[in-house]
């Protein structure tokens, strides 16, 4: 069943998610009054994105320009969001520096900013819905600029990141169980730290950051998933030894099968930068003309090709929007689907990078257990009338 612009902003908001994300109708796709969105068949029925305190989803349908709005930018986090007092609030900058450094925001505003373009997805973010992903332009200060004033020392290896979220944790080892309060910490390595790409980010599209967002500072390491981005940031802490958080060591992990001469070894790995991953968006008609709208994202790797299959058919060259070029943004592609027949069909895309890697099968990641870092080549199903 096709869906009008109009219907979806008058009668249809709910089914569609918007109601319950709350977008206004200004915030909906601009498209043609003959245009219509043609609806999947494999969303859940009623479809639920979840627009509450704690979590935010985006409805990837909806997509309108490069950038979304700071106000339903999708996040999701583990202990609530603290409320920050700017004027009071200080970045403590310790361990293994020659100058320990306490930064209100001031200081920070007063050095050299940067703005970039950065799309990144939480790592259990997945289809049919894809809706723990977002794209936003983001200033802020390179973390090196302020790494570099407070000195690093030679002997520093890791760099830990806590946030000002905090709570009540139960940690096991070995049939033991310990509750004790646990901020929310990730941490990398000093060669990432030290490297152009990290900010510390206080605007989203030209704006404060929102309390969702981390307000009033949160960090951003491009081309890596969400859980490294850490938000409400509080504290830089340089160290020699590995950092082993709950939320370093035991959540942000794959659990994936290698053959190794012959024999099948499980190995877990850490989530750090996106692999290579398309979805399709929404697909539109005007008579019997049909676009397939999808985005790309991936780790700022230059991309070779995004191509789109209908069916059983062969895979066809995707149009790559040449509005959405930087690095480490969402790349937009559009393929024009014509000869439509009616019925149930399935759309796919597939992209793949400069280095011939190419986004994977369901049946190549077979050997994969854990849903996390989810790139896989995801068939949606819809009906033309």
């Amino acid at each position: 069943m096709d869906s009008t612009r109009r219907d979806l902003v008058k009668g249809g908001l709910a089914a569609a998610g918007l109601g319950i994300l709350g977008i206004p109708e200004w915030a909906v796709p601009a498209m043609a009054q003959d245009e219509t969105l043609v609806e999947f068949t494999d969303l859940p029925d009623p479809l639920t994105l979840v627009r509450g305190p704690e979590s935010r989803m985006i409805d990837v349908r909806m997509i309108d320009g490069k950038f979304i709005d700071r106000d339903i930018f999708a996040t999701t986090q583990h202990f609530g969001h603290p409320e920050l007092d700017e004027a009071t609030y200080r970045l403590e900058v310790s361990g293994l520096v020659d100058r320990p450094l306490s930064l209100s925001m001031s200081d920070l505003r007063a050095m050299a900013g940067e703005e970039m373009a950065i799309g990144f997805e939480c790592s259990g973010n997945r289809g049919p819905i894809n809706g723990l992903s977002g794209n936003g332009l983001w200033s802020g200060v390179p973390l090196r600029d302020v790494l570099n004033r407070a000195g690093v020392q030679a002997n520093a290896k890791e760099f830990v990141f806590f946030g000002a979220d905090r709570g009540e944790e139960e940690v096991q080892f070995r049939g033991r169980s310990f509750t004790v309060e646990q901020q929310y910490g990730r941490s990398t390595s000093r060669e990432t730290a030290l490297s152009d790409g990290p900010l510390l980010i206080y605007g989203m599209n030209g704006e404060p950051l929102t309390r969702h967002q981390g307000f009033p500072l949160r960090l951003l390491i491009p081309g890596w998933y969400g859980m490294a981005q850490v938000k409400w940031l509080s504290e830089i802490h340089v160290q020699k030894d590995q950092y082993l958080g709950k939320y370093q060591a035991r959540w942000y992990r794959t659990l994936k099968g290698e053959m190794v001469n012959g024999e099948m070894k499980w190995k877990e790995t850490a989530i750090t930068t996106q692999q290579l991953k398309s979805f399709v968006a929404r697909v539109t008609s005007n008579g019997r003309r049909h676009q397939v709208f999808g985005v790309v994202l991936n780790d700022g790797t230059p991309i070779r090709s995004v191509e789109v299959k209908i069916d059983d058919g062969a895979w066809q060259p995707a149009t790559m929007d040449p509005s959405t070029t930087e690095q480490y943004g969402w790349k937009y592609f559009t393929y024009d689907w014509q000869g439509a027949t009616p019925g149930e069909h399935t759309v796919v895309s597939r992209v793949t990078d400069v280095n011939g890697v190419v986004q994977p099968t369901a049946e190549e990641l077979e050997v994969k257990r854990t849903f996390l870092e989810h790139n896989v080549q995801h068939p949606r199903t819809l009906v033309i009338a």
